[in-house]
């Protein structure tokens, strides 16, 4: 073995060494960085990044103090110091003087030891964030010494890393001041010699620092300039492997996966194009089953992604997709995450196929056994041309005919597996559709479905009013009812939805049952008629329910968030959401999506109490503002994160250690032009200038399924 191999093993064995053989942790403290922080070795600790810093050589007047947003440095002399309360109340307040004024230091904990080390006259540096009581700002609980005194880890020190950690590791020493004296430790034994992660190709270009300084700077940065510098660097890489590993598996799909050849437009689809279309699809409709139909007659394998927002007419599409492959002597496979939505698929298409000749069932966990004997055995003969369903469908005792389209309705609910369960069954793989109704932001769907193609179904059925969305406070309320009365009064329907099933005695929310008993104390029998739907209901009670709201026999529906998707009422044109503070940008938007399904004007009321966050108002802004389903996704991303909006934490694409998908969406487009770049000259990464990027791909998927088949 040559040196530069020696280099590289004698590196790795420095990433992978555990934890607990690092100066200042041992086993006890191993653990604890094992269980709460995810810190099993060296490389661990070195890439959890801080998530702030805070320029130490600056110190602020204590006059400039105006909100309690950030963390900063003052500068003073104590001139008074008090005990006040009792023993189990007790509090220490000191007031610090600088050339400007007076503030609070405030200690709850330590107050002994505090009291006895700091002393009047002397000035003190003073490090914490300011918070606002009795509208005066103080300090609680900062970090004080005296301003002559510099510790060793602040020496050269401009800009302080801030580590989160939790409480239980905090109890071990193991806060932000712990966890950087162990990267200090760590980063003075660090090889002199780190071999590049990045190729030449793509980081000399863009002028980017080595691996080995980033890691340097990323933690005790010089200065600002070298802090972006290992921003940068970081943060392109981490996109640029997740990217790498998307295309590659994109390319694989494309090159060597054959698919299913649907080349001809049959007698079934023309006649029930021409005949059955219940509306004329709109441009956007038209759009995306051209790029279906072009995918599933290229002899590949067809991976792609569905958006569009609620009520777009995406059902439709996809039974289009459906038919076009029927005629092409294929069945066609349709699975959805909740047995509402399934049976709400089913519903819609069944009604839309009767008459065609076209046969279609549902497979659902309540499917009674005969019937799913019948279902089974009519799908595995081929008789049966289109099955929808839920997990039932991924059981092994499912067996398909000749699968030829896969659509996969809100897929992020569904793991990696199971979907891979699903058209595992086949030897040749069927085409694949992923729809949801979930608009996920440009940056968002870059890194969650780099490897599909995107089709957007961006226009509204013909002769939909937009939703006229309000938002009204509880000294609203009687104004609210008086509105809900004269719309049933025209023949409307209305659902009412609310957070919790029952009263909690940690939440002061509005609640279904209370909500219930109000609404029938408010919309009395004989003249209204008030359905009432949950989780907790039997599947039986829940369906009764909605069928009688569905068929207009009671004028209100009470709801949790249960019919959040699959419920599809066109006559129901208000939708009031109670305690609408409560739920996501996402969630709105989807239970709004609710009415506005006919062509009289629909209308959503956010109610909420008076106590808003800033985030709070800025959703309730945002739903009055916009009906725009993508808008709404960008405020979304920017106040959840990824995880959160998709659920897709279980794919770990979305487990970011430093990039941010909202603020690094340009770095994020580099790192793609980088990828496909590389890929383009060099789609195996034989070329040896890119060994580096291979070894790092392979790193990656050591010890993960291959799911290069699967979507």
């Amino acid at each position: 073995m040559n040196l530069k191999g020696h280099q590289q093993l004698f590196v790795m064995s420095f990433f992978e060494t555990p934890i607990e053989y690092l100066k200042g942790v041992g086993p006890q403290r191993g653990e604890v960085l094992r269980k709460e922080l995810g810190i099993f070795k060296f490389k661990d600790l070195l890439y959890h990044f801080p998530f702030r810093y805070v320029d130490r050589s600056r110190f602020h007047l204590i006059s400039e103090v105006q909100d309690d947003a950030a963390y900063i440095q003052i500068k003073g002399r104590i001139v008074s110091m008090n005990t006040i309360g009792q023993k189990r109340a007790q509090r220490l307040v000191a007031i610090l003087r600088d050339e400007s004024g007076t503030i609070e230091l405030v200690w709850f904990k330590g107050i002994k030891w505090i009291a006895g080390n700091l002393k009047s006259g002397v000035e003190y540096a003073v490090f914490g964030k300011p918070s606002e009581f009795n509208g005066k700002f103080n300090f609680v609980h900062p970090e004080i010494e005296p301003a002559a005194l510099k510790t060793e880890d602040q020496i050269g020190l401009t800009l302080q890393p801030f580590y989160s950690s939790t409480e239980k590791a905090k109890a071990r020493g193991l806060d932000s001041k712990g966890i950087a004296k162990l990267q200090r430790v760590l980063l003075q034994s660090l090889p002199v010699s780190i071999p590049e992660t990045l190729p030449a190709t793509i980081s000399g270009p863009m002028n980017m620092i080595s691996v080995r300084d980033a890691l340097l700077q990323i933690h005790f940065p010089k200065d600002a300039d070298s802090l972006r510098k290992a921003e940068f660097r970081l943060k392109f890489e981490e996109f640029f492997y997740i990217q790498l590993e998307l295309l590659r598996r994109k390319l694989i799909k494309t090159e060597k996966e054959q698919g299913k050849l649907i080349t001809k437009i049959g007698d079934k689809f023309n006649d029930f194009y021409k005949n059955r279309l219940p509306f004329e699809l709109t441009g956007a409709q038209k759009r995306v089953l051209k790029e279906i139909r072009a995918d599933m007659g290229s002899g590949k394998q067809m991976n792609r992604l569905l958006q569009g927002d609620v009520g777009s007419g995406k059902t439709l599409v996809a039974l289009l997709s459906m038919i076009m492959v029927n005629d092409n002597g294929f069945q066609a496979v349709m699975m959805a995450p909740t047995e509402i939505l399934a049976q709400q698929h089913y519903n819609t298409i069944s009604q839309l196929l009767e008459g065609s000749g076209m046969t279609v069932a549902l497979l659902t966990g309540s499917t009674k056994k005969k019937q799913r004997d019948d279902i089974l055995s009519r799908l595995a003969s081929g008789e049966l041309d289109f099955i929808i369903g839920t997990h039932a469908l991924i059981e092994d005792r499912v067996q398909f005919n000749n699968t030829g389209l896969v659509i996969i309705d809100e897929q992020h609910r569904f793991g990696v597996e199971q979907r891979a369960k699903l058209w595992g069954k086949e030897e040749f793989l069927p085409h694949v559709l992923v729809m949801t109704a979930t608009p996920i932001p440009r940056t968002l769907a870059m890194t969650l479905y780099g490897d599909l193609e995107v089709s957007v179904i961006d226009e509204m059925p013909p002769g939909r009013k937009p939703i006229r969305t309000e938002h009204r406070f509880e000294s609203s309320r009687v104004r609210v009812i008086g509105f809900m009365k004269e719309q049933i009064a025209k023949g409307r329907q209305i659902y009412i939805v609310y957070p919790l099933i029952e009263e909690s005695e940690k939440l002061d929310l509005m609640n279904l049952q209370t909500g219930y008993e109000a609404m029938c104390r408010d919309f009395p029998l004989p003249d209204y008629r008030v359905s009432i739907v949950h989780g907790k209901l039997k599947a039986a009670d829940k369906d009764q329910e909605m069928k009688l709201f569905a068929e207009g026999k009671t004028n209100i529906m009470i709801a949790t968030t249960v019919i959040e998707v699959g419920v599809n009422v066109p006559n129901a044109s208000v939708m009031v959401i109670e305690s609408a503070e409560r739920f996501g940008l996402s969630q709105l938007h989807q239970l709004r999506g609710r009415v506005g399904r006919g062509a009289e004007q629909s209308y959503c009321i956010l109610m909420t109490s008076y106590k808003l966050s800033k985030e709070a108002k800025l959703r309730m802004e945002t739903m009055v503002r916009t009906n725009d389903g993508f808008e709404i996704a960008e405020v979304d991303l920017k106040l959840r994160g990824p995880g959160d909006i998709t659920g897709t934490q279980q794919s770990g694409v979305v487990d970011l250690k430093i990039a941010d998908i909202v603020k690094d969406g340009s770095i994020l487009e580099l790192s793609r032009a980088s990828a496909i770049s590389l890929l383009k000259n060099d789609p195996n990464l034989d070329d040896p200038a890119n060994l580096a990027a291979r070894r790092v791909l392979e790193e990656r998927l050591r010890g993960r399924e291959d799911w290069s088949k699967v979507s």
